[in-house]
């Protein structure tokens, strides 16, 4: 087979990259074939062993399995003070070299490699490393991901693609992400006549998953500046909903599992109680909380720290208001990483179940 390149943009950040990344990566594989990952230009990274990657570069060799060398898999790092130090002196960066001969180690040891872009296409221009251009220089075609919508998703992907067309990369079609279910028939006919008239395939539309936007204990304590004071092992669990301390009843109990009880330190006693009233009343046996965070000052009786133990919830103290802790959760922008297999696994099937990878090929 002859070597291929996919080069995987969005029109922003958390669109959905890294979650079609996965998914192209894993149903490639499925196809029998060997496939790398590359995320030729990165800006959060993380020191594994005194290697200095990027995150999702970590994500994709636990996926696939392979020894990870940064200078291939993650060659160019934009981090914090980057751009000052590269305007300063550019003469000392030779960083189209750099992803040059990643590409040319991606070649010599994959049948397909993906490589993952980063931010909007415009993002890694001060540096000359514009998505476009590092697409170019690895002589890939792009797949482009784009949230669902119609005028808005129409505007977005054409001032996007132009920044492609400018640097001659083609672009082998388009994944509309993140689409309401009941809106999938209309976006698909809308979007598609713009797509058509302007020679773009539609590799697939992937339906909302509210599941993939639940944060983890740990992100809702980093989120309010608090500290897990009891049951930190249970810090990976989900949180689906936020559950007020003065709003619990019996229908909410009901509505969901993975609810973060969110309440005064004052009145964290007398909720728990109100919540084993209605548990012990309504033949509940286990608890629909997957933490809780106490906010101010107060002190925790012993039965309170009964329930806590016997349902191992992790109990998170801060200093902030509950309607504080409540705007800050709100604004956590979830991501997939190693510490969330089943959203790992959740996009791999959103991404394999609506994307026609046979389309594909046919453009590389």
């Amino acid at each position: 087979m002859e070597y291929k390149n996919i080069y995987v943009a969005a029109s922003s950040q958390h669109v959905g990259k890294t979650t079609s990344t996965l998914g192209l990566v894993s149903g490639f594989m499925k196809k029998g074939l060997k496939v790398g990952y590359c995320k030729p230009v990165g800006q959060k990274f993380l020191d594994i062993n005194n290697l200095i990657v990027d995150k999702d570069t970590v994500l994709f060799a636990d996926l696939i399995h392979f020894d990870l060398i940064p200078e291939y898999h993650s060659p160019v790092i934009l981090g914090k003070g980057a751009t000052e130090k590269y305007l300063d002196n550019p003469e000392q960066y030779d960083l189209e070299s750099i992803i040059s001969e990643a590409r040319r180690y991606m070649s010599n040891n994959n049948d397909i490699s993906i490589y993952e872009g980063t931010g909007h296409p415009g993002v890694g221009s001060v540096a000359g490393l514009s998505n476009a251009r590092v697409a170019k220089l690895l002589d890939a075609g792009v797949v482009m991901v784009v949230e669902g919508g119609i005028g808005s998703t129409i505007d977005m992907l054409n001032m996007c693609i132009a920044i492609f067309r400018e640097n001659e990369v083609p672009v082998l079609g388009v994944i509309i992400n993140k689409v309401r279910e009941e809106k999938i028939d209309k976006v698909t006919e809308y979007v598609s006549k713009w797509l058509d008239r302007n020679n773009l395939p539609l590799l697939g539309v992937i339906p909302y998953d509210q599941t993939l936007a639940y944060p983890l204990i740990r992100s809702i304590a980093k989120s309010v500046s608090g500290t897990i004071i009891y049951n930190s092992d249970a810090d990976n669990n989900k949180v689906a909903r936020i559950l007020a301390g003065s709003l619990i009843d019996l229908e909410k109990l009901q509505s969901s599992t993975d609810q973060l009880l969110v309440v005064s330190t004052k009145a964290l006693n007398g909720a728990i109680k109100k919540i084993e009233s209605i548990e012990t009343l309504n033949k509940i046996t286990h608890t629909t909380l997957s933490g809780i965070v106490a906010t101010g000052q107060g002190t925790i009786d012993s039965n309170t720290l009964n329930y806590i133990e016997k349902n191992n919830l992790p109990l998170i103290r801060t200093h902030l208001d509950t309607y504080g802790c409540v705007v800050k959760i709100s604004k956590i922008e979830v991501k997939i990483n190693r510490k969330t297999p089943w959203k790992i696994k959740k996009a791999i099937q959103l991404i394999e179940d609506n994307v026609d990878f046979d389309r594909i090929m046919e453009k590389v």
